[in-house]
């Protein structure tokens, strides 16, 4: 992936990116880089009082986002091949979704000060699932953090990921849809993605894995 230095895989909560993002580094001799959601005292308590905490959740999220971000440039990390389980720019999909109009422009204007100061990926690996799926991946792996996510919530979740990525043009873009598909199960599921990987270009493209519906 000489050409591609810097891989992200994206996708709403549940869908397998941290898990992707390992196999790619493996595959490809790279860092990796994982979002730290964990850290986030905040995370809890806003899945039990979305309205009371939306703020503080978010604007945590995009401050540690930013702060590791920078870490990677003044780190040159980039001068090795990096796989990241998250965009930046992903924190408007929940930013969109959670805070109240006064605290959503508050968070734009922080956000566009921040955006402009970070390297764009040279590639980002989209994962799609339905909401459902992306329920059962979440009580299967039983996070303590994430026992509040309702079916509901996830369901606007994936839904925001899709509108968002439909308009997404900063980086080229695969779009997999992983419904029915695992890859850290499937070695064949896995080549078959790596392959569409080495062949992207530029723009969007979207790749159905064989099962998948």
């Amino acid at each position: 992936m000489a050409h591609k230095k810097y891989i992200v895989v994206e996708g709403p909560i549940g869908v397998g990116k941290t898990s992707l993002a390992k196999i790619l580094a493996a595959e490809f001799q790279a860092r990796t880089v994982f979002e730290s959601v964990e850290e986030n005292p905040f995370l809890p308590k806003f899945y039990e009082d979305r309205e009371t905490y939306a703020f503080q959740n978010q604007l945590f999220f995009l401050l540690s986002r930013y702060r590791q971000q920078r870490e990677l440039i003044q780190q040159e990390l980039f001068s090795q091949s990096t796989v990241a389980d998250y965009l930046f720019a992903k924190d408007k999909i929940f930013a969109s979704l959670t805070l109240s109009a006064e605290e959503l422009s508050l968070y734009h204007q922080i956000y566009q000060l921040l955006d402009t100061r970070l390297p764009k990926p040279d590639l980002v690996v989209y994962l799609q699932a339905r909401a459902e799926v992306l329920y059962k991946r979440i009580k299967k792996r039983d996070k303590s953090y994430e026992r509040g996510a309702t079916l509901e919530y996830l369901t606007e979740v994936a839904q925001a990921y899709n509108q968002f990525f439909f308009h997404y043009d900063e980086s080229p873009l695969l779009v997999v849809n992983t419904s029915e598909i695992d890859f850290v199960a499937s070695s064949q599921n896995l080549a078959d993605l790596i392959r569409e990987i080495n062949s992207m270009g530029s723009g969007t493209q979207h790749y159905i894995p064989l099962g998948s519906r």
